[in-house]
């Protein structure tokens, strides 16, 4: 047995040789540079640490740190005519679609669910603007529209949250038609006496913003998101002058009465249980007083799809 060959080089290998470190272990704040370990990123809501800045969030992560014991039942969305008008630019529309489905793992730009924050019933939906920027299409038009039902049906307030960059550009008109439509379906919450809650997060502009974005009983913002019609370099540009410190930007929006709150993240949960508790008549929530997912994974009986079914 040659003892070098054996274990003295395999030793001397295993001390020298480099060892490889995962890519996705540090995040870098956008705004103040900090290197941020994933797990304390991802403990504090996708919220830098350091200077509180808002990095996006997928509506899947949203949703599991809004709903109790992050439970959730996902609400079918009718599937749109797919490429309804044979659109091509650099690529074809569904080779878009399908390296955004690849890139998110999620079918479209909108995640809608139902279940409790608070022990709240309510009915959620959530863009996500790494699927295209969040455009809103027909997809995005079915999903706020199928939320405004599962709301009514169930008796239960709707709480959105926008990210988007505006209209699909690949649907055309169809895209644009769907605000008419989702202004139709915020109107159907109202006449049933139900609230409605928008949390704005960044970016929201375009046709998002000059539709069912705006139209809340009550609009909360996270801070220091863009909410907007035309971008401020757009206006700068047709106007010629230089706009204020913080133009369209939420406390900017907040001073001037187009919001009601504007609402870190990490607080965003128990301000929409104390709002949501209020507007439906419930006393306030008692901290620590959350259903958890029982033995097996079974879920809640408050929270399990039979408790939405009507009583016989």
């Amino acid at each position: 047995m040659n003892w070098i060959t054996n274990y003295v080089r395999p030793r001397i290998n295993s001390i020298f040789s480099r060892r490889e470190t995962p890519d996705n272990l540090w995040t870098k704040c956008d705004e103040c540079g900090t290197m941020l370990f994933h797990r304390e990123i991802s403990e504090n809501l996708n919220v830098c640490t350091n200077c509180g800045h808002h990095m996006p969030i997928s509506p899947r992560d949203r949703f599991k740190a809004l709903f109790d014991g992050g439970i959730f039942t996902e609400v079918k969305v009718p599937q749109p005519t797919a490429d309804p008008l044979h659109f091509r630019d650099q690529k074809k529309y569904p080779d878009r679609l399908k390296a955004a489905q690849k890139e998110t793992g999620e079918t479209e730009a909108m995640l809608v669910a139902r279940g409790e924050i608070g022990r709240t019933p309510i009915v959620a939906a959530a863009q996500d603007f790494s699927f295209m920027a969040g455009s809103m299409g027909m997809y995005v038009g079915n999903a706020i529209i199928a939320a405004a039902k599962e709301a009514v049906k169930l008796r239960r307030p709707l709480v959105l949250f926008s990210a988007a960059g505006g209209a699909r550009m690949q649907e055309g008109i169809l895209s644009l038609m769907q605000m008419p439509r989702t202004t139709v379906a915020v109107q159907m919450l109202k006449e049933a006496g139900l609230p409605y809650i928008v949390v704005l997060t960044h970016p929201t502009t375009g046709g998002v913003t000059a539709s069912y974005a705006m139209l809340g009983d009550v609009q909360i913002a996270e801070p220091n998101a863009l909410i907007c019609f035309a971008g401020p370099r757009v206006i700068q540009q047709t106007i010629g002058e230089k706009l204020p410190e913080g133009f369209q930007r939420a406390e900017y929006l907040l001073d001037h009465g187009m919001l009601d709150r504007v609402t870190p993240r990490t607080e965003l949960r128990e301000e929409l249980t104390t709002i949501l508790r209020m507007l439906t008549g419930k006393p306030p929530a008692v901290r620590g007083d959350l259903p958890a997912p029982s033995e097996g994974g079974e879920l809640p009986h408050a929270l399990s799809p039979e408790a939405d079914k009507p009583a016989k």
